[in-house]
């Protein structure tokens, strides 16, 4: 081999001696096949090098560099050349002669070879830049830009002047390509109006791109993640290139593309069903290679069909030892992602993750903690020293990013006591926090005190006060909101109790004081947080439904499920009703092809809570071609999220059955509910058991009574009688059930139970007890699904008494129903409060 290359070397110096003129030096650089080339060269024409050929020298290195692959890249062996060096300093002695794209160009290239920031030449090109910038064309200024981006100078000065310029010339950029490098550079420092110019100038220019730029459609994503705006109409486009170009993508930009929809929170299926026929052909090609086969295992793995995850882990376990602390970090994400149960393998990836604890960012050390919670893992050596390395950097970190990080982690470690240290970081950044970080510091105060088995009093102190104080400066930040874009930026963060018991009142208060502000861009923001609430505020619901009417044209059918929602929990009907169904069922009929099935499934139920049933979205949801799709989609998802979405679809089916028989839609879902429901019918606890023999005293025996009976297609009626035509009861025979024991379940097709025929004039009763859940939080207001309970049992010839524990418990006061909340949770004997309310309804009925 060396021979052979001697011989080359030899036949390639007796070329040079051909006489300058033959060949310019700029077509013998472009026609060289490798770096000692191109350097040989510069080093025999060092002293007259031009800026022509100095800007070709630089292309042609970096041209190498792109042909090879990962693993053949010598660019730390080419930048320590010393003929490279040699033409970094002939080059700054060029530098004003060069024409604008050499200019930039040569410093695209240096800083591919990565180069100082602070080496002379990187700064003589830029200072040069700088000075011709406003004569810059779109095409030079956007790898300038991304030449800055490079060094991380997203705020400099030099890239405000550059998104001046895009801003002052935006009507007259053509180019998609240029564009979107520009909008992912300039994306930091644009204002609200700013952001809405360019996605609609984007838009415009979209039309006219080869569906295979593929590189513009990725920047389009990464600006509008950067921007944090899921623009659902640029999302579809950058969708379809990406589907079309399937064959073409490399699992870097597929890996990429997967991340960047996380992050926008834009799902699609027909994508998702693609890319993983794609991935699995490369499973071949990255078995030997720990890199590749990491990013494949983590991209395909939460997508993949069980023989292929079965292939991949098996694969992993082979190499889990040569694991980089990086590695085995994603590798962990992976396996929480597709609920792994492999111990062994969480075993052996838990140890690389031991050795480099030490290494670990703090939000990574969350993410090692959330996924080992997530996994069920449990090390008491490795959770010891993450707890000491979380406490040690708790002390020193002075950032309310990085102390609602630790304070998080620290809060899931198994030890369920609550650290004096988290106190005090936590108090002496309260005044800087925005609402996510005081929320993050409120879950975490929450789980210690739900995990904390022994509280002291002191202690009880120490958290209360602590509450207190979050609680303080939370209010203190929605005050100071003065629109609804500012406002949206902090409520958009809150959730669970907190929003609950201590904001929901004045968030609503809020939005109500903006609320003409709700326009076709943010009502499926606003929407969808008032589904959080449990909050019936008639006002806002109306200017939704307003909008939405208004402003049909604006709005993406991807967001019509949010905007629905709302209304859908709440049972409430706008002034507007038909208007606003109509409109959205409209803007949905062009989209069910496109829309994810699970989508249609959710979007479906929540019309069907308001006994809305557009015939056309049904009938092409309750065929075997959706369905099909349906069960592909169901098995790529997390089980829970699985689960929720067929009992969905259970729900859905009962509902088109008994409120619109007339599209003759089949019941299908007779073995599911008989699956589900023999697991979760016939036990009592010791409340319901004493209810249950009241009502038998009432009623005139246990066998008058049934306790947790089913009705006709699956509702749970929490107590159930006949009544004769004389309001007497009526025995139930063998079918009674005894206290504390499963009930015999009957199962016959079509959802009817074998006593289900009734002597004349009788009547069936249902006795429900609906808790504080089952009401809108601020009136007494049946929400969406009990109230459709009580529809169907109606439809089913049930007369339904429903009750709500605890009375008028939506018109006490917050502490009046924390106190009943944990009265309930305390003693069993509050559920028997309201047995009361239904003997006095009985005793009426008999």
């Amino acid at each position: 081999m060396f021979r052979l290359r001697g011989i080359s070397l030899l036949s390639w110096r007796a070329f040079q001696l051909r006489p300058f003129s033959c060949e310019s030096l700029v077509i013998r650089m472009q026609n060289c096949t490798d770096e000692e080339q191109v350097f040989d060269l510069i080093e025999r024409n060092t002293a007259t090098l031009s800026e022509q050929q100095v800007g070709c020298a630089f292309n042609v290195l970096w041209q190498f560099q792109k042909q090879k692959t990962s693993l053949e890249k010598n660019v730390e062996c080419v930048r320590n050349h010393p003929q490279f060096l040699t033409l970094c300093n002939v080059t700054t002695n060029h530098i004003q002669a060069m024409s604008d794209d050499t200019l930039v160009n040569v410093l695209y290239s240096v800083k591919q070879f990565a180069v100082e920031s602070h080496h002379p030449l990187v700064e003589a090109l830029i200072t040069e830049a700088w000075k011709r910038l406003e004569r810059f064309d779109t095409n030079v200024l956007s790898v300038f830009s991304n030449c800055l981006a490079d060094q991380h100078l997203y705020f400099s000065p030099l890239m405000g002047k550059i998104a001046d310029i895009v801003n002052r010339n935006l009507e007259t950029i053509q180019d998609l390509r240029a564009l979107s490098v520009l909008m992912v550079s300039i994306s930091s420092l644009i204002s609200h109006c700013f952001q809405e110019r360019l996605v609609n100038k984007t838009e415009l220019l979209f039309d006219d791109v080869d569906a295979s730029k593929v590189n513009s459609a990725r920047r389009i994503l990464l600006f509008l993640r950067n921007v944090k705006c899921s623009y659902y109409p640029l999302l579809e486009r950058c969708n379809r290139v990406f589907i079309s170009n399937m064959s073409h993508l490399d699992l870097e930009s597929i890996s990429r593309i997967f991340s960047l929809y996380q992050s926008l929170q834009f799902h699609s299926f027909e994508f998702i069903d693609v890319a993983r026929r794609r991935l699995a052909e490369m499973i071949p090609g990255s078995a030997g290679n720990p890199v590749s086969f990491v990013r494949l295992f983590a991209t395909l793995g939460p997508v993949a069909e069980p023989e292929i995850r079965k292939q991949l882990k098996s694969a992993l376990l082979l190499m889990s030892e040569e694991l980089t602390s990086q590695q085995a970090l994603t590798v962990l994400g992976a396996l929480g992602d597709m609920e792994n149960r492999n111990a062994h393998l969480i075993k052996k990836i838990a140890s690389v993750l031991y050795k480099h604890l030490d290494n670990y960012k703090s939000i990574e050390l969350l993410k090692i903690i959330q996924a080992l919670s997530c996994l069920h893992f449990q090390n008491k050596e490795l959770f010891v020293k993450l707890r000491e390395l979380i406490l040690s950097r708790l002390e020193a970190s002075v950032t309310p990013s990085e102390t609602s990080v630790l304070v998080s982690a620290l809060s899931m470690l198994p030890s369920p006591h609550l650290s004096e240290t988290a106190v005090s970081r936590i108090e002496a950044v309260l005044p800087q926090c925005d609402l996510k970080e005081l929320s993050d510091f409120v879950v975490s105060l929450m789980r210690w005190i739900q995990n904390d088995p022994i509280c002291s009093a002191s202690t009880s102190r120490k958290q209360l006060n602590l509450l207190q104080k979050l609680d303080h400066w939370g209010h203190h930040r929605l005050q100071q909101c003065s629109s609804l874009a500012l406002l949206w930026e902090e409520l958009k963060s809150l959730r669970g109790e907190w929003l609950h018991e201590s904001f929901v009142e004045e968030s609503v208060a809020a939005l109500q004081r903006h609320v003409d502000e709700i326009d076709g861009t943010n009502v499926a923001k606003i929407a969808s947080f008032l589904s959080k609430t449990n909050y019936l505020s008639t006002p806002l619901l109306d200017r939704i439904a307003s909008v939405v009417v208004q402003q049909i044209e604006k709005i993406h059918p991807f967001s019509i499920h949010a905007i629905i929602l709302p209304f859908s929990i709440l049972n409430y009907d706008p002034p507007q009703r038909d208007e606003f169904f109509g409109a959205c069922v409209q803007c949905l009929n062009s989209y069910v092809g496109t829309l994810d099935p699970v989508t249609l499934v959710f979007l479906g139920f929540s019309l069907a809570t308001l006994q809305c049933f557009p015939e056309d979205l049904l009938k092409k949801m309750f065929n075997i071609e959706f369905l099909a799709r349906l069960d592909s989609q169901l098995e790529i998802l997390p089980s829970t999220l699985s689960a929720r979405v067929q009992f969905r679809l259970m729900e859905l089916n009962r509902a088109v059955c008994l409120e619109c028989p007339e599209y003759q839609i089949p019941w299908f879902h007779d073995r599911f509910c008989q699956g589900h429901y023999n697991k979760d019918i016939g036990v009592m606890n010791g409340a319901q058991q004493q209810i249950y023999k009241m009502l038998a005293e009432v009623l005139g025996g246990l066998r008058c009574v049934k306790a947790s009976a089913l009705s006709a297609y699956y509702h749970i009626v929490d107590f159930e009688c006949i009544l004769d035509k004389r309001k007497k009861p009526l025995p139930y025979g063998s079918h009674s059930i005894t206290p504390g024991k499963s009930s015999r379940i009957y199962w016959e097709s079509n959802a009817w139970r074998a006593e289900s025929s009734l002597p004349p004039e009788s009547e069936r009763i249902a006795l429900d007890f609906l808790d504080v859940r089952a009401f809108c939080s601020n009136i007494p207001h049946l929400k969406g699904k009990s109230a459709m309970k009580k529809r169907h049992l109606e439809i089913l010839g049930y007369r339904v008494i429903q009750t709500a524990a605890g009375g008028k418990l939506h018109e006490a006061p917050r502490g009046q129903r924390l106190r009943f909340r944990q009265y309930v949770i305390l003693t069993a004997e509050s559920s028997l409060q309201p047995m009361y309310i239904l003997l006095n309804s009985m005793s009426n009925l008999i």
